[in-house]
């Protein structure tokens, strides 16, 4: 156990010194502020631009902005946050690779699954921060101008996302124990998310793929119920863990 814990700290005050987790906080505090302001200068830039369209024969009706606008902003930008947050920590197995301190540590008698499970276990910490941090942003911003109450199963389609994330997080591990480079991690995580992507278009198959754990309008609206995505959540768990074990059995195995 103390070993786990002193490479853990190692990897958590390097996330420090890199300025990843500083990185992190301004990035999504910036996406939880614009979520809201997005949604109240909707309007007034509509406003603006209604002369010059209407010359050109559009004509634009009155926008009413509330709270559904802000939280439907916030599960539009926060894909591009989990792409930020891939691209910031696509390189935690890599750069070891890359300088050999993982030999030296190995040498020293760390066991290898624990070098995996720090990694995951900074990733998700970090992951659980910065989202939590935007919806909190948004949330606050959202109740400061409008009212959160109007808009349905919000705590548990906000969990549906961050869920989606852990399971970006485990495949991005995964292909960190499989590849020495960022390219080989970031295009296979992607062309995975992609395939399950492609899968869940077919009607019979939505469900039971971790990509629905991001529609987030028909439950904020109401017109789903949040039962019908206990399926995914499950599924969505077990991929996840069996994408770690799998991990950390590469990783038991892979020549450094």
């Amino acid at each position: 156990m103390k070993s786990f814990l002193a490479f853990f700290k190692k990897e958590f005050l390097d996330s420090i010194r890199s300025h990843k987790a500083l990185i992190l906080i301004i990035l999504f505090t910036a996406f939880g502020i614009m979520n809201p302001a997005i949604a109240k200068l909707t309007p007034w830039l509509l406003e603006i631009m209604a002369e010059e369209l209407a010359d050109s024969g559009m004509n634009i009706t009155v926008i009413e902005v509330d709270a559904f606008t802000s939280w439907q902003q916030f599960y539009k930008n926060i894909p591009m946050a989990l792409i930020a947050f891939v691209f910031i920590y696509s390189n935690i197995f890599t750069k070891e690779y890359e300088s050999g301190t993982l030999i030296l540590m190995l040498t020293k008698g760390l066991k290898r699954y624990k070098v995996v499970l720090s990694k995951l276990l900074l990733m998700l910490i970090m992951w659980t921060l910065g989202y939590y941090l935007c919806f909190g942003v948004t949330y606050i911003y959202t109740a400061y101008y409008w009212d959160n109450s109007i808009v349905n199963n919000l705590l548990f389609t906000s969990f549906n996302w961050y869920l989606f994330g852990v399971f970006v997080i485990s495949l991005v591990v995964l292909f960190s124990v499989i590849f020495k480079n960022i390219s080989g991690v970031l295009l296979n995580t992607s062309f995975i998310v992609i395939i399950i992507y492609i899968i869940s278009l077919i009607p019979r198959l939505t469900n039971y793929m971790p990509t629905s754990l991001m529609n987030a309008g028909s439950l904020m609206i109401g017109i789903e119920s949040y039962d019908i995505y206990i399926k995914t959540i499950i599924i969505t768990l077990v991929l996840s863990l069996v994408s770690n074990v799998l991990s950390i059995i590469l990783f038991n195995k892979k020549e450094i």
